[in-house]
């Protein structure tokens, strides 16, 4: 045999090894199971319904209105002077990487100082980061407290004098639902957006 085919046989043969080395790397990693990100609940536990008031309709909304879909439900409040406009601004920036996939999420700011966030005042707060969060109202201080316990959300007001108003201490994690009605997972405050992405991606692909 020539050295010229031998050279184009060993050159074919070095081909071939590097395809099958990543088709076998491929196939590992489809295979492989999905861990979230986020702080997993095990094992998943049913999410606790509620029916609180839509920021944007005025009437009843559910927890179960949105099943089929990713839910990120959030406890905050409006003139919270710095996790929730972080927290907004993370999640403003995971539907931006979603894209056309937010069609099967919902973000859902629960308010933990209804005594000053009115509907019109949630829905230009949340609309201002996108139109597409919804802000809820709980109808009372017990239901409020019904459903945040039921999160394991902590949330206490701070007077500070009768001109400085108050601001309220609260646990700034976000609720990851999927589709199924499932509480699957913990998000950290300040959590990667792009990980967060991906964590729901998964919850959607793993849904169909």
């Amino acid at each position: 045999m020539s050295k010229k085919r031998w050279g184009l046989i060993v050159g074919l043969g070095l081909v071939l090894i590097v395809v099958l080395a990543g088709a076998a790397f491929a196939l590992g990693r489809a295979l492989r199971p999905y861990n979230l990100h986020a702080v997993e609940l095990d094992p998943p536990k049913p999410a606790t319904d509620f029916t609180f008031i839509s920021s944007r309709t005025g009437q009843p909304v559910s927890l179960s209105d949105f099943r089929g879909k990713v839910v990120l439900l959030y406890f905050g409040y409006t003139t919270c002077p710095d996790v929730c406009p972080a927290t907004l601004t993370d999640y403003k920036r995971v539907y931006e990487i979603l894209g056309d996939k937010t069609k099967d999420v919902q973000f859902l700011w629960v308010t933990v100082d209804p005594e000053r966030d009115t509907p019109e005042k949630m829905e230009d707060y949340v609309s201002h980061f996108n139109s597409e969060f919804l802000g809820l109202i709980p109808p009372s201080a017990e239901d409020l407290a019904r459903v945040a316990a039921a999160y394991n959300v902590y949330y206490e007001r701070h007077d500070y004098g009768s001109g400085a108003g108050y601001l309220m201490d609260h646990t700034a994690t976000v609720a990851l639902i999927d589709p199924q009605g499932m509480w699957r997972a913990i998000i950290p405050f300040q959590a990667d957006p792009q990980e967060t992405a991906d964590d729901i991606e998964y919850l959607i692909k793993e849904a169909r």
